[in-house]
């Protein structure tokens, strides 16, 4: 096999090895989120004391998030996806077991989740984005994808196994097993990069130096609208179809089906948007199109019209959040910090968007409270320059 052949052979299976492990990441994710209500029964919560107990862990995602980028670029993608796999298994199985008897274990096991979880998410985009160069166009979209595909997969498992009476700890603890063995197997294909691989051609710098980086920092502030935008559709879109058009519950949920599916979507074909348009005039539309369907939701007047804003909503969110860490990527010497930079500023959002939409909803109704994400998208729009940047040193160039 010629040399060549041999590097584009590392890059199919670089590909499938990234794939896996988005799958993997959306898998465990829902898997958990698919008992909650067990759980919640199992130890008698209020909804004000399961929401305490879910910031467990945002709150292991949020101490991880900002030194991830440092532990990738010092360990390499694959043995932190692998150490994050055990971690994340640890957690599962801690919560699977512990909730039998309080609080407490779930606590702890939930943060060590958080905590594998929020490391796993950098380390899995840093790995995608070199891919992503070493082919020479775009593929971060469809890697996402693939995490949604993992999370529905997720969900769908959870409600088979609450259908056939599978108690919490026998589900959890099988998916904890499937994923401590499952994470070190999927990386076997990855490159392995890391933020020191070329000390020869490039300065040494600490990963952590990226948070002084102004255009870091505007990649991470155009990821938080656009995280912003995809949040607030999957945590109050069928709350607000309900409310706003009297919708019933499963036609709210439809809506939130719809959504999920124009966003996967989306992403899947995304790609060859951005192959043709190029980044910057594809984010742009994404954002033009979110806001124009986030508008049509609130002021459509009928629930059809609303629905088909959700369209355009789900399609329009698609972009943004897997463009941003492409760009982040661009020069791959310093792609585990910048990325970690920007993956923590975006996962603000998720975590505190759907409270603050709350508390406007509060004030002015939870479908009126939607205007946020059109304020939001038209900010990401006006930013979206910033995601233009040429793809650096080569990758490819590395791997032939």
């Amino acid at each position: 096999m010629s040399g060549t052949d041999e590097g584009a052979a590392r890059v199919r299976r670089a590909v499938r090895a990234v794939y896996y492990v988005f799958f993997g990441a959306g898998f465990i994710f829902a898997s958990w989120a698919s008992r909650i209500p067990q759980v919640r029964d199992g130890l008698d919560l209020s909804p004000g004391s399961l929401g305490l107990l879910l910031l467990s862990i945002a709150a292991g995602s949020l101490i991880a998030l900002p030194l991830a980028g440092t532990v990738v670029a010092r360990a390499g993608a694959a043995r932190t996806i692998t150490f994050m796999a055990i971690l994340s298994a640890i957690g599962l199985a801690t919560t699977a077991i512990g909730y039998r008897s309080g609080v407490a274990p779930v606590v702890v096991g939930l943060f060590l989740l958080g905590m594998g979880n929020g490391t796993w998410d950098v380390a899995m985009n840093v790995e995608g984005t070199f891919v992503e160069q070493c082919l020479g166009r775009a593929i971060m979209p469809r890697f996402h994808a693939g995490f949604s595909i993992g999370t529905v997969s997720g969900a769908l498992l959870g409600a088979a196994m609450v259908a056939l009476g599978v108690s919490v700890t026998t589900h959890l603890l099988a998916v904890a097993v499937v994923t401590a063995v499952g994470g070190p197997w999927a990386v076997r294909g990855f490159m392995t990069v890391t933020g020191t691989a070329h000390p020869d051609s490039e300065p040494s710098r600490h990963p952590l130096e990226a948070w002084v980086e102004p255009r870091t920092l505007l990649l991470g502030l155009f990821v938080f609208c656009m995280a912003f935008i995809e949040g607030t559709g999957n945590d109050w879109l069928g709350v607000a179809l309900i409310d706003g058009y009297d919708a019933s519950p499963a036609v709210g949920s439809l809506g939130l089906g719809i959504f999920l599916a124009a966003m996967t979507g989306g992403r899947w074909f995304g790609p060859a948007v951005l192959d043709r348009f190029g980044r910057r005039v594809s984010v742009r539309a994404s954002a033009g199109i979110a806001c124009a369907g986030a508008l049509i939701v609130v002021f459509g007047g009928s629930l059809a019209v609303a629905l088909a804003g959700t369209v355009l909503w789900g399609l329009g969110s698609a972009l943004g959040f897997p463009v941003g860490m492409s760009a982040a990527a661009d020069d791959q010497h310093y792609a585990a910090g910048r990325v970690g930079v920007v993956t923590s500023i975006g996962y603000v959002a998720f975590l505190a968007g759907p409270p603050l939409v709350g508390l406007l909803g509060n004030a002015v109704g939870t479908l009126n409270s939607l205007i946020a994400v059109a304020g939001l998208a038209a900010a990401a729009l006006l930013l979206s320059g910033v995601v233009s940047s040429s793809w650096g040193r080569s990758a490819a160039e590395e791997v032939s």
